[in-house]
């Protein structure tokens, strides 16, 4: 049995081998090109139900025409490729199978050039070109078949569990070689596009100051630096300064006369683009929050950091030992809060419950023993339910936050008239340099809290120390 299955796999994987467009390798796939193109539209359904689309029509089109120029002189030029600009703070751009490549508005701020973009978009292209999510679904099924087989083999199922976990660790993310290989193509692309491939140097110099930036910040808060960033998903991806070294002798090989780099016509396109928080997705400020288009404010203990997505808000203290939660749903107005309460816990047994009444809105509370008890509550306004849970991790009891889990759930209240220009999103703005004046001067104007010195300097590309020259555009932050 085992001989036969070990044959079955070996014809599997000859049959699975095929020339690589990008590189001319013979790459282990299992996935047809019309296979490839049918699951990145799936794909890209989801996605867009995670991430919404940036609502400006004029930047999503000019995205789409830098993308596609990068793409027309790409390896697979051939495929119909979709640029999204995601209307999300978080700095990072990736791609889907088939040509569905998405960059963030908030990778997009701290870029300064129209080949910079550009840099970012071929990079993903070459992710494409280079067949990387196909070749990781391959690897992925390969493994999977093996462990398969030896737990046949074996007859020891747990050998087939092994196998996949060691799959898994093989495929998670792109990793480093795949990451290079993308920029290496990525370079080739803005080189025969007309830009100058320079770009995609300085767009790693943008991911190395971000790096450096939260280790300065966490080193300021005596924290380690969180895993995070441009593809810092799983931190397989080669670090930044690796990146930066292996880059910068074949981007400049291709560097050759009227390589374009088109400063002022990007910076002029990201003129009022929302940074940070937008008002889709409400704002934070320090410890509160603040929805205008759902009307409403929420305050967090002094000390708790907010985490904002657009599916749930979500506080938690500064030792992340207790969170809470708040997610939205459609009332069902036919039952009580307690009753709707119970319905989302499905029936479990609900104690110490008490009716919440906040102004002219009423909702309900309780604890939901186990372990860990979770403190839960659910707030009717309208056809909305606002539904909370309280939690707390390791050895922390919900005793010891419950009164700060009621705090916040207490706080819900509607928007003062006062308030609702604290609900506006930040906005990038352009201004000219002026002779004699310093980002520290700026910064002093700045709405961010924290360093908003050095947020300028990252912003326009002078992070750690420099100073913009008289005359030029700098971005800044209204």
């Amino acid at each position: 049995m085992m001989r036969t299955v070990l044959v079955c796999l070996a014809c599997a994987w000859l049959a699975g081998c095929a020339v690589n467009p990008a590189t001319g390798r013979n790459d282990f796939v299992m996935m047809s090109e019309r296979q490839e193109l049918d699951l990145g539209a799936r794909y890209n359904q989801e996605i867009l139900k995670q991430y919404p689309r940036y609502d400006d029509a004029r930047l999503q089109a000019y995205i789409q025409r830098v993308g596609e120029r990068v793409a027309r002189n790409s390896h697979r030029s051939q495929l119909n490729y979709v640029f999204t600009l995601v209307d999300s703070p978080d700095i990072n751009a990736f791609a889907l199978p088939g040509g569905y490549i998405y960059i963030h508005r908030g990778l997009l701020a701290y870029l300064n050039s129209e080949a910079e973009l550009a840099a970012v978009l071929g990079h993903e292209v070459g992710h494409v070109t280079a067949r990387h999510s196909v070749r990781q679904q391959s690897q992925s099924t390969a493994w999977g078949l093996l462990g398969q087989a030896a737990a046949i083999g074996t007859g020891i199922g747990a050998v087939g569990d092994l196998t996949g976990v060691m799959g898994n660790a093989f495929v998670r993310g792109y990793g480093r070689d795949m990451e290079l290989e993308a920029d290496g193509l990525g370079a080739q692309y803005l080189a025969r596009s007309g830009y100058d491939p320079q770009a995609m140097i300085e767009v790693v110099k943008v991911l190395k100051n971000q790096e450096d930036f939260a280790r300065a910040q966490a080193a300021k808060r005596g924290e380690a630096v969180a895993a995070g960033g441009y593809h810092g998903l799983f931190d397989t991806h080669p670090d930044n300064e690796r990146r930066l070294q292996q880059v910068v002798g074949p981007a400049r090989a291709l560097v050759g006369e009227s390589q374009e780099v088109g400063r002022d016509t990007f910076l002029q396109m990201l003129d009022g683009l929302v940074f940070g928080d937008s008002a889709a997705s409400g704002i934070r400020r320090g410890r509160h929050f603040y929805h205008g288009e759902l009307d409403f404010t929420l305050s967090y203990p002094a000390g708790w950091q907010l985490v904002n997505r657009p599916d749930v808000l979500i506080g938690h203290s500064a030792d992340q030992q207790a969170f809470v939660a708040m997610t939205l749903e459609a009332a069902d107005t036919r039952l009580t809060p307690a009753e709707f309460l119970r319905q989302r816990v499905g029936n479990q047994r609900l104690a110490a419950g008490e009716e919440l009444r906040l102004g002219a809105l009423q909702g309900y509370t309780a604890v939901l023993p186990g372990q860990p008890a979770r403190r839960v509550a659910a707030i009717y306004r309208g056809e909305r339910a606002y539904l909370f849970i309280g939690v707390v991790k390791g050895r922390a009891s919900l005793e010891s936050q419950d009164q700060h889990f009621l705090e916040v759930i207490r706080s819900y209240r509607p928007l003062k008239a006062e308030e609702r220009k604290l609900a506006e999103p930040v906005r990038l703005r352009l201004a000219r340099a002026k002779a004699g004046q310093s980002l520290a001067a700026l910064a002093k104007d700045s709405p961010l809290p924290g360093d908003g010195e050095a947020q300028l300097r990252l912003l326009n590309g002078l992070y750690p120390g420099g100073e913009p020259r008289p005359g030029d555009w700098l971005k800044t932050l209204r």
